[in-house]
């Protein structure tokens, strides 16, 4: 029995389409996931962070501060976070941090005070955390995905032939696709 180059074909077909749809769902969470990576400067993927500006008055002194006034102070601005500690960075300015992440700034001269509450994104944070190998398993699982990737990639290559295939407007493509990361790393 001889194997012909339309039972590889063939072969690359059903390999390409099934592990397509086995991964075509770590692909989408991927890819979502990898566009609120790359604007993590405008877009936090992992926390929505909220300001909200308040003025106080009556406010005790540098010295005065402690524990129990800062707590009184998270009161009367209706923080219901956990005080985790303060401290003055600055003469007059007053930093609080919470539990869970946010974080209250007082200036104590002029009672301006900004409080910042940090609440997880639900199901992109997730998906983001993705990238950065949340554990043994994941890596394993990982590179499962990267080799299927790798597969889907040279049977996809192969599924054509004549014209639309590797030797003809398939073939300029894939050079297309080399170039542009080539000409990414070259430039920067």
């Amino acid at each position: 029995m001889r194997f012909s180059s339309n039972d590889f074909r063939r072969w690359c077909r059903l390999l390409h389409r099934d592990l397509s749809f086995i991964f075509a769902g770590m692909v989408f969470i991927y890819a979502l996931s990898g566009i609120f990576m790359n604007h993590r400067d405008t877009i936090n993927p992992r926390y929505t962070i909220t300001r909200t500006e308040h003025t106080l008055s009556d406010l005790p002194t540098k010295e005065a501060m402690t524990r129990e006034c800062v707590e009184e102070i998270m009161a009367r601005l209706g923080i219901e976070e956990s005080y985790t500690k303060h401290y003055f960075p600055k003469e007059n300015c007053l930093k609080v941090f919470l539990k869970g992440g946010s974080s209250l700034e007082v200036d104590i001269t002029s009672g301006s005070a900004v409080y910042e509450s940090l609440k997880r994104r639900p199901l992109i944070g997730q998906m983001t955390k993705l990238h950065y190998n949340p554990g043994r398993w994941w890596t394993w699982f990982s590179d499962i995905f990267a080799v299927a990737l790798i597969v889907i990639t040279i049977t996809g290559l192969f599924m054509l032939k004549g014209n639309k295939g590797l030797w003809g407007r398939g073939g300029i493509e894939l050079l297309i696709g080399i170039a542009i990361p080539i000409l990414f790393i070259l430039l920067s």
